[in-house]
């Protein structure tokens, strides 16, 4: 199955964890998590569209389905506690 085929919303409580230099993203990182971190809310929602018209299914994780893409250009980056960092496309 190729993108979502059926009436979803943007959980907007979970946006600003995913942006550079919130405070919930810090806390993230104190808690000891990793963040997934995109370059500026523009990307986050061009990505999020992305995935809705042609997003894969990877499965359900804590209750939530997943859906991936590939993107050609580095959309953001995977920030762990300890300032690691790797980038996501």
């Amino acid at each position: 199955m190729t993108g979502i085929n059926y009436p979803i919303e943007l959980d907007i409580k979970h946006i600003a964890k995913h942006l550079p230099n919130t405070p919930q993203m810090r806390r993230l990182l104190r808690k000891g998590l990793s963040a997934h971190i995109f370059k500026d809310i523009e990307t986050l929602e061009r990505v999020t569209q992305a995935i809705i018209e042609r997003g894969e299914y990877t499965g359900k994780i804590r209750k939530y389905e997943r859906y991936g893409l590939y993107f050609s250009d580095v959309i953001g980056y995977r920030i762990d506690p300890d300032g690691t960092q790797l980038n996501l496309y």
